[in-house]
């Protein structure tokens, strides 16, 4: 088969999408030798140039123009499918002749629309019906988020499948060389907890940063260190920093490499994880890999993925947040029972498996 895929949100600075296209394509080229795949982006994207079954083709175009000059040539490359693992547009104006393959992350534009890029929510609002009644198939990535299309769009139990996210092999417990090596070369408060995702509304982190303010209060040594860039309505999150006069004690690192977030998670206390709604969530993945205990919410995928190896609490009650921080504070066991779960879990996820399963959608609609 010819297989074409949308790697684009695979480069740069990346989030969830752009991790789970990165690795779910990489793990995919070095599983099949057979198929033909082209690779469509607007840049040249490292890690994907050494697999002789695959050719990259780049157009440069923004916005719209990329989609359909994409899909101009998908049609003139005559492929078999199309997946899409991060957009809707293309599998929404690609001809009927071509099967599309797309994974759907999350329904938070019709479920959280208020926590959400006003641009990306109406996209998606637009255009997900149509590209889910004209998909050959659909990956969604998590139980609940299968759940959530099944519900909201009462679509075919046979045409949709869970195709989980995973972690880099890069998040896993480093030496204390390492660690001190990192602790000399940054200015790293002593004692933290630690936070990742992009600075967005969903995150709930005005909720988390009320919740440090009563942590911060009964144990003033602590801080709070929040990774990830600036996203929708960011501006709230530096507001509520000022207000709760906590610009020493909550440090906004921006976007870091895996290698930093790897020491960061070695390093913390735990990393709290307090988002409205996820798809899946891969940062608790991450941390769990690590050996980095987890506090995280009830709500949608989070439960699934972190099992019982993580503090679950309500992402409305910042009390409830504020308490399990300050039982990993005073209970060294926990803090180590957690840990010990977080290894255990963490092994059920993997991107070889993902793969695998992915090709297996392939093979079976390609028939």
């Amino acid at each position: 088969m010819k297989i074409a895929i949308d790697i684009r949100c695979a480069g740069g600075e990346k989030a969830g999408k752009g991790w789970y296209t990165f690795h779910l394509v990489q793990s995919l080229l070095k599983l099949d030798t057979k198929n033909e795949y082209i690779l469509y982006a607007r840049d040249g994207i490292p890690g994907f140039g050494e697999f002789k079954n695959a050719r990259l083709k780049l157009f440069s175009s923004k916005g719209m123009l990329w989609h359909y000059q994409v899909s101009r040539d998908v049609k003139k490359e005559n492929v078999d499918i199309f997946f899409a693992p991060s957009s809707y547009i293309i599998p929404s104006i690609l001809p009927a002749t071509i099967k599309t393959v797309l994974t759907v992350h999350d329904l938070v534009a019709f479920i959280y629309p208020n926590t959400h890029n006003k641009k990306a929510t109406i996209i998606e609002k637009l255009l997900l019906r149509r590209a889910l009644r004209r998909a050959a198939h659909v990956c969604a990535v998590s139980e609940n988020t299968c759940t959530d299309i099944l519900q909201r769009f009462h679509y075919e139990p046979n045409k949709i499948d869970v195709v989980y996210c995973g972690a880099s092999d890069e998040f896993k417990p480093i030496s204390k060389e390492k660690i001190q090596d990192f602790i000399v070369k940054t200015n790293l408060p002593e004692k933290f907890f630690l936070a990742v995702g992009t600075l967005e509304p969903r995150k709930n982190y005005l909720h988390l940063i009320r919740s440090f303010k009563e942590v911060s209060d009964r144990y003033p040594d602590y801080h709070l260190i929040i990774v990830g860039k600036e996203g929708w309505d960011f501006e709230k999150i530096h507001e509520a920093i000022k207000e709760n006069y906590l610009t020493k004690k909550v440090h906004l690192l921006g976007y870091l490499s895996n290698k930093s977030l790897v020491n960061l998670f070695s390093l913390a206390k735990a990393l709290v994880f307090p988002s409205l709604y996820e798809g899946f969530g891969i940062p608790p993945l991450e941390a769990m890999q690590c050996g980095c205990p987890v506090i995280a919410t009830h709500t949608s995928s989070i439960p699934e993925v972190v099992g019982n190896a993580a503090l679950l609490v309500n992402p409305e009650s910042h009390m409830q947040i504020a308490d399990a921080m300050l039982k990993i504070i005073k209970d060294p066991e926990l803090e180590e029972e957690l840990r010990e779960r977080g290894f255990k879990q963490s092994r059920k996820f993997s991107w070889e498996e993902s793969a695998k399963k992915l090709l297996k959608i392939f093979n079976k609609i390609g028939k």
